[in-house]
């Protein structure tokens, strides 16, 4: 059985930081695609970054390239997401995402597995 698990969120002031954690068992990391997702009240989950974790290819969305950093440690079968510079427009829960089956990466219908998220709130 496959399972992720988010954390490290928080409420910060805009320009702050934020370090997200996705811990999976079940599932290894190395040799995949992992993906991290958010998803604000009322609206669709949009793909925020994800990692070809074997050739250490990233994908971003345009809002947060040059602020946030999707890295991995294969010894820990941890994916993280480095959040600076952080605007209100994050604030969102953010989830966890493995098991890519295909189609855009960024797009939520094509993964499989999901965290349960873990909130990010970033005030003005």
């Amino acid at each position: 059985q496959v399972q992720l698990v988010e954390s490290g969120g928080g409420s910060v002031q805009a320009g702050g930081s934020l370090r997200l954690s996705c811990a999976a068992s079940g599932f290894t990391f190395s040799n995949a695609c992992v993906a991290w997702f958010r998803q604000a009240p009322g609206k669709e989950r949009e793909g925020v970054a994800t990692i070809y974790t074997r050739a250490l290819r990233t994908v971003y969305v345009d809002s947060v390239k040059g602020r946030f950093t999707i890295s991995q440690d294969n010894a820990k079968n941890m994916v993280y997401l480095e959040m600076n510079s952080l605007k209100p427009e994050d604030t969102a829960m953010y989830y966890c995402a493995a098991g890519f089956l295909g189609g855009r990466l960024l797009e939520h219908r094509g993964w499989i597995y999901w965290g349960q998220g873990t909130q990010v709130t970033v005030s003005s």
